[in-house]
């Protein structure tokens, strides 16, 4: 499989805090540039590169003097405001002395919820990339709230791969890649060398949580190459600290942990539903409505035995089973207060119980994606 990474010509590198401010004392002025020594190659080689970046926060901790991470969102974000700046300028300079251009890119979650918005951040973002230039692309932590975070860079990484249609996401960390356990705590963990991203396994192997300067960890690597996988991309977890190692991956080389995926990529408009991380409210389906998803079908009311959340027509909702768990979502075309008085009805009866009939179907299986 990794011969597959030979001819990976659209590259998502997603670099954390760890190792940007090693480990915490500061911007790494050498990584950043050996980074970008490596990144001026793959370009030369006529391979486009996007990175995402941690490491805002992280630095602006270090210039206020702050030794351990604020929870206060309004720390964060004037963390973040601080660090930015050191941060871009760092990045500008490394890669002028290879006579590439960067442009800055800050997303929230509303960036992509949003379809309009969406389709601009793609365009300005294959636009870049097409001229050349290097996008760095980080979480707009200034202005972001809970409501809208991404939660860490490795999901951004993953949405960013998907967005841009990328052939590979390849997440540098401060470990070799992903283990059979934790090898801090395991002398016999054993490093594995490739998989399937849609193998649970993995997710049980990673646990942990993140440093105390970043706040990804194992777990967030492999639910992003869970997520990256939807769009066809393969994921490569690897050390940062390694030598050469943007160019050994990209060469095909025995390093990390590489996570292929397998399924056929999604539509591009499936493809944004599946990346929604808010959605607007859930409907609980019973088993016949389940079963005609798997079938094609678009989702009628009968099928429907409960409404969760608050939701104006056409927002984001799961559709899960009466145990919770999520099995498809997609865009409603009633809203909650509608959905919750057709809801177990036939269509032929909704425009009697609403005096109206906008849709003779909740979601539409062209709205919809099967998780």
């Amino acid at each position: 499989m990794r011969q597959h990474l030979l001819d990976s010509r659209r590259l998502v590198v997603k670099v954390g805090s760890a190792l940007v401010t090693n480990n915490g004392a500061g911007l790494d002025h050498e990584a950043i540039a050996e980074w970008a020594r490596q990144i001026a190659r793959l370009r030369a080689d006529g391979r486009e590169v996007a990175l995402v970046s941690s490491g805002a926060i992280a630095a602006g901790m270090q210039r206020l003097g702050w030794a351990t991470r604020p929870h206060a969102m309004h720390e964060l974000q004037a963390a973040a405001a601080v660090g930015q700046m050191g941060l871009a300028q760092a990045y500008e300079s490394c890669f002028s002395q290879h006579g590439l251009k960067t442009a800055q890119v800050l997303l929230t979650h509303e960036d992509l919820a949003d379809r309009k918005r969406y389709l601009n951040a793609r365009s300005t973002l294959i636009t870049l990339l097409e001229l050349g230039v290097v996008p760095i692309i980080n979480e707009n932590d200034t202005v972001v709230t809970d409501e809208i975070k991404f939660g860490d860079n490795d999901t951004l990484g993953a949405l960013v791969a998907n967005l841009i249609d990328a052939d590979t996401l390849v997440i540098l960390t401060d470990q070799l890649g992903l283990y059979s356990a934790d090898p801090r705590r395991d002398p016999a963990a054993k490093l594995i060398s490739e998989g399937r991203a849609d193998d649970t396994a993995y997710e049980a192997m990673a646990g942990g949580i993140g440093s105390s300067i970043g706040k990804g960890g194992m777990i967030t690597k492999v639910r992003a190459a869970q997520r990256a996988a939807r769009s066809g991309a393969n994921t490569l977890i690897a050390s940062g600290r390694e030598p050469d190692a943007l160019l050994r991956i990209a060469s095909g080389d025995d390093l990390g942990t590489l996570l292929y995926a397998t399924a056929t990529p999604l539509a591009a408009r499936k493809q944004w539903l599946a990346d929604h991380l808010q959605l607007a409210g859930s409907l609980v389906l019973d088993d016949g409505a389940i079963q005609a998803l798997h079938d094609g079908k678009s989702l009628l009311p009968v099928g429907v035995a409960g409404i969760e959340g608050e939701f104006e027509r056409g927002a984001a909702v799961a559709c899960r089973t009466r145990a919770g768990k999520e099995v498809a979502r997609g865009l409603i075309n009633y809203s909650s207060p509608e959905a919750r008085r057709i809801a177990g009805h036939a269509t032929h009866e909704i425009e009697a119980i609403l005096g109206y009939l906008d849709e003779e179907v909740l979601i539409h299986r062209d709205n919809m994606v099967l998780l």
